[in-house]
């Protein structure tokens, strides 16, 4: 995972001190290039001692490796996007929509790249394999996640798959309790904290189904709820109605389990594909 990934995933678990370090290298990443860590202290109203402690909770030995990292993590974004693009930066409010679309599509391609690349294929497979020999697939997901749950269901319905998307927090848990065997279940939460998609992974997982977490959360609560962990990486901006780049990288991960599923009755599949795709399209 990049280190700017890595700041976003581990927002949730930073203290007050080490908050206001990830927000400021989260609007302006090359400032860690250009001040020294006392330097960085001030401009974030900090001590030293936060600043070690933030570099520490992402795995770093301190602000060296920090700096390291981030070097070759901007210089890599420069050569793929071009050095005027300020990939790290916030969009700012004199940022012209073509400066916008580009930063938001810039992301987007890393989000999908990061995600794609760092996936446990392990688990991948495991999952894929749950989900090719379920009896039951249940999805729940809030917000923003319960569209990208919506376009996991679709593809598993129009397969033929006994595939269940639910919308109510209850109706989620009822489902959950009374789980048959080879049930599925997946929660679908970028933050990995909703407590509701929590809860239905918690019961799930008592109900004796497979619990699947996708979240770009590895050490959350809905991570740890989960049996298999599907993780994406992606950097929002403030300027979000819900979730943008997240939800790309989430799709990615939704992309790669229908195709591993497809894969597996690939004739099935197609033949699935294109009785449904008649009946919704008379000629």
């Amino acid at each position: 995972m990049g280190i700017q990934s890595s700041i976003e995933a581990s927002a949730d678990k930073f203290t007050p001190a080490m908050q206001r370090v990830a927000s400021v290298i989260r609007e302006r990443p090359r400032i860690v290039l250009d001040q020294t860590i006392s330097e960085l202290a001030e401009s974030c109203g900090t001590s030293v001692a936060s600043v070690v402690r933030f570099c520490r909770a992402l795995g770093l030995s301190g602000y060296a490796q920090l700096r390291m990292r981030l070097a070759t993590e901007l210089g890599k974004e420069a050569a793929q996007f071009g050095s005027d693009l300020m990939l790290g930066a916030e969009i700012a409010q004199s940022d012209t929509l073509q400066e916008m679309a580009s930063k938001v599509a810039s992301l987007e391609i890393l989000a999908i790249d990061e995600t794609v690349s760092g996936l446990d294929y392990g688990a991948l497979e495991r999952v894929v394999a749950a989900l090719d020999g379920a009896e039951r697939i249940l999805m729940f997901g809030i917000g923003a996640s319960q569209f990208v749950a919506q376009d996991l269901h679709h593809k598993l319905f129009r397969i033929g798959r006994n595939a269940f998307l639910l919308a109510d927090p209850h109706e989620a848990w009822t489902a959950a309790l009374l789980s048959p065997p080879r049930t599925v279940a997946l929660g679908f939460s970028h933050s990995g904290s909703t407590a509701d998609t929590v809860r239905f992974l918690e019961i799930a997982r008592q109900a004796g189904a497979l619990t699947v977490a996708l979240t770009g959360a590895p050490d959350s609560p809905l991570a740890k709820a989960a049996d298999e962990r599907l993780v994406s990486r992606a950097r929002e901006s403030r300027l979000r109605a819900g979730a943008m780049v997240s939800r790309i990288a989430q799709l990615a991960i939704v992309d790669c389990l229908f195709l591993g599923v497809a894969s597996q009755r690939y004739e099935q599949t197609v033949d699935a594909l294109k009785r449904t795709r008649d009946v919704t399209h008379p000629k």
